[in-house]
């Protein structure tokens, strides 16, 4: 039996496999961006669930914000790593 702490640890494990430049890449902009991004939908679940969690609703701002600067880094040095991450993640409609 898996506890929910052991399957976020595993799907923490594969988002970084997947958006990695190399392997053991945890740091570039890709990755921070790709495990922000899954934070922040499962915040968002939460709140469509408990609308008056004010204080959770703080925290995925500042999630967004975090998020926001590193885009704007990577647009910054390298545009199309910018334009290939977006696409993958489905930031931009």
């Amino acid at each position: 039996m898996s506890t929910t702490t052991e399957a976020g640890t595993d799907r923490r494990a594969q988002i970084i496999k997947d958006y990695a430049r190399q392997p053991g890449d945890t740091g570039s902009p890709e990755v921070q961006v790709a495990l922000l991004s899954d934070r922040i939908s499962g915040l968002t679940e939460h709140l469509k669930a408990h609308p008056k969690d004010f204080h959770s609703r703080r925290g995925l701002l500042v999630l967004v914000g975090q998020r926001r600067g590193l885009l704007d880094y990577l647009k910054k040095k390298d545009a199309s790593r910018y334009e290939a991450l977006i696409g993958r993640l489905g930031l931009r409609r």
